[in-house]
């Protein structure tokens, strides 16, 4: 069997490779892509077993799918748990792979949850739709300050019939009258992509049982309930709802020593989509359940709106390993 420790770039990769039959010690940089795919495919015809380890990486989904399709074993490590596990000063790609490898002989490598890909399929429908309502909401919002330099405040009623046709009768110079068209233009453009995407998504969540699930907590909707599926995947992989809300990074900053004990922000080390979907969802339950606002509405005179908003995605980590 080929063990490979890989230091993956996006234009090449350091690799440090033993085989485990004659304990032989090679080391090859090897660019992208078309040397990097020569050197695996040969390996591929000569039968070798590999097993290839690499730090968790955003721009290697075609190495990921070439080494899939050549029945390789891919371990993808924690690259913050792998740097912490180095104790030498001295960093470079050649130590990078050795590091890699060495954590891999000694059954020491931090390997980490790698979704399928359907679930990245999924992930890419999600954020194309969140980056689509992100990209409307800015052109709304540049609409409504032309209403409002013209001294009209209409607020949601700027998308209703009567609103549009005010916002298209106003007598602008020329410059700002080809901005309102294009604007209107994109606008028009945008909303049956999304409607589209929309369908999509709850076409989706009719075949997942646990966003089916979700969705009966309140405050949630399709996007989110299918959003929480896909990012947290397997729930066994958490023993329990605090691990979960600390993989989202909900769990407060500590700096806490002796008997001094300091809580900071929320450290916002997860997924940042789902974050703010959690946060939609939470401000939805506070405006639609009295009982919820009422608590919602005390914490908030205690500790703030922004703290307040915090521990009601704790509710989220009962109904989902609940």
């Amino acid at each position: 069997m080929l063990i490979i420790g890989c230091d993956y770039h996006p234009s090449f990769q350091q690799i440090a490779f033993v085989d485990t039959d004659t304990g032989e010690l090679q080391e090859r940089r090897l660019e992208h892509r078309e040397e990097a795919e020569k050197f695996y495919r040969e390996l591929a015809v000569q039968g070798i077993k590999v097993r290839v380890g690499m730090e968790a990486s955003g721009q290697a989904r075609w190495f990921e799918r070439l080494l899939g399709e050549l029945k390789f074993e891919l371990w993808v490590g924690d690259a913050t748990e792998i740097a912490r596990k180095r104790e030498r000063k001295q960093k470079t790609d050649r130590q990078d792979a050795q590091h890699i490898l060495k954590l891999m002989l000694k059954d020491d490598f931090p390997q980490i949850w790698v979704p399928s890909w359907e679930n990245r399929d999924l992930r890419q429908l999600l954020w194309h739709r969140h980056r689509m309502v992100q990209a409307r909401t800015r052109i709304m919002n540049q609409l409504q300050a032309v209403a409002l330099n013209e001294g009209v405040r209409c607020n949601k009623r700027l998308w209703r019939e009567k609103g549009r046709e005010q916002l298209e009768s106003f007598r602008l110079a020329p410059w700002a009258s080809r901005r309102r068209h294009d604007l209107l233009e994109w606008l028009d453009r945008l909303n049956p992509t999304i409607g589209a995407l929309s369908q999509a998504i709850e076409q989706e969540v009719e075949k997942c049982p646990e966003a089916q699930r979700l969705r009966t907590h309140p405050g949630v909707g399709p996007l989110t309930a299918l959003a929480f599926v896909l990012i947290i995947g397997k729930p066994d992989r958490f023993q329990c709802g605090k691990q979960i809300a600390s993989y989202l990074g909900l769990v407060p900053l500590e700096d806490s020593s002796g008997n001094r004990r300091r809580l900071g922000h929320i450290t916002k080390q997860g997924n940042s989509l789902l974050r703010f979907l959690l946060v939609e969802a939470a401000q939805v339950t506070v405006r639609s359940l009295p009982e919820w606002r009422r608590k919602y509405v005390h914490l908030t005179m205690r500790r703030g709106r922004k703290i307040a908003k915090v521990p009601w995605h704790a509710n989220w980590r009962f109904a989902f390993t609940g």
